[in-house]
């Protein structure tokens, strides 16, 4: 049966989601824990007088008073603060039982549409040869890779994941006994830490998801596609790769280490392996025939040993596994009819997956710190007598003829100081991973922040000074463009990469490819949602054109996110709407927080997810249709737009109350300490906050806190509003038909626009500090709204996706309530405190943030 029709899946919505979740949130009340009956008596009172509150444009401490006044007889302030605190706990807990309820209706409302399958491509090929060779040729050269980050957008700590995974395979079954006890446990249970985690705690959180998840699903997806392209007499190909940010993203992160970035190595192997041998022992209990002894006892001791011994020394053994379970293959079929080869081959196709490495650990850190260790090196004997005292002040072009290249080994005369320090044994600890645990487990080092070809040159240079030869270097440097500024030079830059003598070899050596970042998050809070989208989307037409005349293999590495204010959204249509202007064929993703635990939290919705994005990216291959945002006409309407919305953005943003607003009215000066990661809010801790300093992930997160996205909108509805005024409606409606692009910016605006309510702060219209300011956020709001409807032909935001509507309301209901909290706590924190009050309040505003991130999902 097809559930293609909104009707039917908001059927299934209905009663698979809201009617379970309404069921089995009744069960709360009955939990036996401190006052959880009161506590969930009074909280429908609350949300009553949350919503009468707001439609009267009431201040937050009003309507909390008014409520306290009416229901509660125990009104003094530590009583307030007490329920107010049992409200929040109580909250959290109905987020996660939602999430596990839609998470358990995942496969019955989430149906792949056959018609745009692989399946359906291979079967359109059956009798067009060519079509046949240009799929055999695509499947040849794509690739997935799908980068998990440790970006802090989700609370969850690993206790409460392995619960809500428990809850939803019991949901599934409406297993009634086990989901009361599941309840039950999660009341029990902390949601959050009680000091931040290091960076190998985050690893380990995040390896969750690669041990309970993606280690079967795309194990899964891979062996599909196998046999997909078996039947179609075409050689299988890795499709599906998998990258790790924990550990090696120190960009920012002085508490990540050169030691960290070697222990979170060894962890994923040894996690890997436990999994293996998981699978192993089911092998061994069923295959207990003669001719595969051997084998057996070789596999049994290398996965034990690998999986438990600490003190084991580790190798890339990848090849000799694979050939012990080929050669069981083999008896099986030769002696033994075949007999139980299925959980063999399953094994066998995640070694060819993970090898001994699970997922690769990417390398990044800022140019400006891989400059200064440039420079130190210069210091150094006998680098020193290479370079002249005035290289720092050289222009681009003369540093390119001045870097040298020369194998050195560095004499090190004095004590560097951490970060040159980390840089230096991580270049080298680099090649210690590559022979432990292969050459993928290590191989890309990012370069935030860069700007400059020479950026990259250096860093190969500071390889070739610490224990690295020209011929040996298998690493991809990587550069990151993020601001609106850096995307528009990027082409030149790379440009002057191809065609430096040093460069073009080291690329001939990798393969012909060339690894590009484009991040979403600082373009997006450097230039507002459109132009960071535009400037994206032009960097990458230039780069592509760039490599294309030199025979370079591009693989662009977008840096996503998870909510559309940061890049993400709907994301297999991202990918689906390239033309052939733009490279497709390696698609590379960071996905994050909630955008993990939505999209690929269980097995079902990331072998869904995988899927989609595969059929996005050989799809577009095969279509190849010009991308109609390059005709004159789109592209100046586009362009102008963009410089539109760039200039209203760049307004708001140069507004003196700007961050102000942010600072006083959000819990932004609050998310320093919030246990949830170990990197901090803002660059230059301790220094007075400025907006290039604030991290985009704490700069959107606090906006999604008010309510009112702003990076995921401001600017839109000017910018249309423009063309419109200009006479040019016609031509923005026609362009937004035909292009798929353009579609998906829209809706991922749309998407971030229905996370968003302005009505809950309403009452700040009358605020003689910020009254105007806030007018000033909501008539663009309301502008943008009704700007993209009249665009959408829709009468409400989302109207098109009905399901993910209702979803995003029943949300944005549940957590109602910490909204108001959240206020009311930095209300009181703005007046003459106690310390112990002034901490309590404290407290009181940063509970309120985790509820709130969670619901979001895609939020932050």
């Amino acid at each position: 049966m097809q559930l293609n029709q909104p009707s039917q899946r908001e059927y299934y919505f209905n009663n698979e989601v809201i009617s379970r979740f309404e069921l089995y949130n009744s069960l709360f009340l009955t939990l036996p824990f401190y006052k959880i009956k009161d506590t969930g008596t009074l909280l429908p009172l609350f949300f009553k007088s949350c919503e009468d509150g707001i439609k009267n444009h009431e201040k937050p401490n009003e309507l909390i008073e008014k409520f306290f006044e009416k229901y509660v007889h125990d009104k003094d302030e530590n009583s307030v603060v007490d329920l107010l605190f049992r409200f929040i706990q109580y909250i959290e807990r109905q987020v996660v039982l939602f999430d596990a309820v839609e998470d358990a209706s995942f496969t019955k409302l989430n149906i792949s549409d056959e018609q745009s399958s692989l399946r359906a491509l291979f079967l359109k090929a059956n009798d067009d040869a060519t079509l046949h060779d240009k799929i055999d040729k695509l499947v040849e050269e794509f690739s997935l890779r799908l980068v998990l980050t440790a970006h802090p957008t989700q609370f969850y700590p690993g206790p409460v994941l392995g619960i809500i995974n428990d809850l939803t395979a019991a949901i599934k079954v409406n297993d009634f006994t086990t989901i009361n006890q599941l309840l039950q446990q999660l009341g029990k249970t902390p949601f959050f830490n009680k000091k931040s985690p290091t960076p190998v705690d985050e690893a380990l959180s995040l390896a969750w998801y690669l041990e309970n998840v993606f280690y079967f699903a795309a194990a899964n997806i891979q062996t599909g596609l196998n046999q997909l392209l078996s039947e179609y007499h075409i050689d299988p190909k890795k499709v599906i790769e998998l990258g790790f940010w924990p550990g090696g993203d120190r960009d920012g992160n002085p508490n990540v280490k050169a030691q960290t970035t070697l222990e979170v190595s060894k962890m994923l192997r040894q996690i890997l392996f436990r999994c293996y041998y998981r699978d192993f022992r089911n092998i061994k209990r069923r295959i207990t025939f003669r001719g595969v002894e051997e084998s057996i006892n070789v596999l049994q001791e290398v996965f034990y040993e690998n999986a438990f011994n600490n003190t084991l020394e580790e190798k890339d053994i990848a090849d000799d596994i694979i050939k012990n379970l080929n050669d069981i293959i083999a008896t099986l079929n030769k002696d033994h009819d075949g007999l139980f080869i299925g959980i063999v081959q399953d094994l066998l196709r995640k070694v060819e997956l993970y090898r001994c490495y699970f997922a690769s650990l990417d390398i990044r850190q800022d140019s400006r710190v891989l400059r200064k260790v440039h420079q130190y090196c210069r210091s150094q004997k006998p680098i020193n007598s290479l370079y002249g005292d005035d290289y720092d002040n050289l222009s681009e072009d003369e540093k390119l003829k001045a870097i040298s290249f020369r194998s050195a080994k560095v004499i090190y005369a004095d004590e560097q100081d951490d970060l040159i320090k980390d840089a230096l044994q991580t270049i080298s600890e680099i090649k210690d991973i590559q022979q432990k645990n292969g050459e993928e487990a290590c191989h890309r080092f990012i370069i935030s922040n860069c700007q400059q070809a020479s950026d990259i040159l250096q860093l190969m240079e500071l390889f070739l000074w610490n224990g690295w030869e020209a011929e040996d270097l298998t690493i991809d440097f990587v550069p990151l463009f993020e601001t609106v500024n850096d995307l528009t030079g990027a082409g030149e830059i790379m440009e002057k990469l191809y065609t430096h003598p040093f460069y073009k070899k080291h690329l001939a050596l990798r393969g012909g490819k060339q690894h590009i970042m484009l991040g979403f998050s600082d373009s997006t809070k450097d230039g507002g949602y459109l132009m960071a989208n535009w400037s994206i989307f032009t960097a990458k037409v230039a780069l592509t054109k760039v490599a294309e005349e030199h025979n370079i293999q591009l693989a662009f590495f977008d840096g996503r996110g998870g909510p559309p204010a940061r890049g993400g959204g709907k994301t297999h249509r991202f990918y689906a709407s390239m033309g052939k202007e733009i490279a497709n064929k390696n698609i590379q993703l960071t996905v994050q927080g909630q955008t993990i635990s939505s999209q690929y939290g269980s097995v079902d919705s990331a072998a869904f997810n995988i899927e989609q994005l595969i059929n996005a990216g050989i799809s577009s291959g095969v279509k190849e249709k010009h991308n109609v945002l390059l005709d004159k006409e789109n592209f100046e309407i586009l362009n102008k737009m963009a410089k539109d919305s760039y200039n209203a953005y760049i307004d708001l943003r140069n507004d003196p109350l700007f961050l102000e607003y942010l600072e006083k009215l959000s819990p932004l000066s609050l998310l320093s300490k919030i246990t949830i990661s170990s990197r901090p809010v803002k660059r230059n801790a301790g220094t007075k906050l400025k907006l290039d300093d604030l991290r985009a992930i704490g700069f959107v997160t606090s906006w999604s806190q008010l309510k009112q996205n702003v990076p995921g909108f401001y600017g839109m509805g000017t910018a249309l509003k423009a063309q419109e005024d200009l006479g040019n409606w016609e031509q923005v409606k026609k362009t937004y038909k035909q292009s798929g692009y353009f579609k998906t910016i829209v809706d991922n605006c749309i998407m971030s626009m229905s996370k968003s309510d302005f009505e809950i702060t309403a009452y700040l219209a009358n605020n003689k500090e910020f009254g105007a300011f806030w007018k000033q956020l909501h008539a663009e709001f309301e502008l943008s709204k009704s700007m993209l409807l009249k665009l959408t032909g829709h009468e409400t935001l989302m109207e098109n996706y009905p399901v993910e509507k209702k979803s995003i309301a029943v949300r944005e209901k549940i957590i109602l309530p910490l909204v108001l909290i959240q206020h009311f706590a930095l209300d009181k924190l703005q007046g003459d405190l106690s310390e112990e009050k002034q901490q309590a309040y404290e407290k009181l505003a940063i509970r309120t943030v985790y509820g709130i991130v969670n619901a979001g999902r895609n939020l932050a």
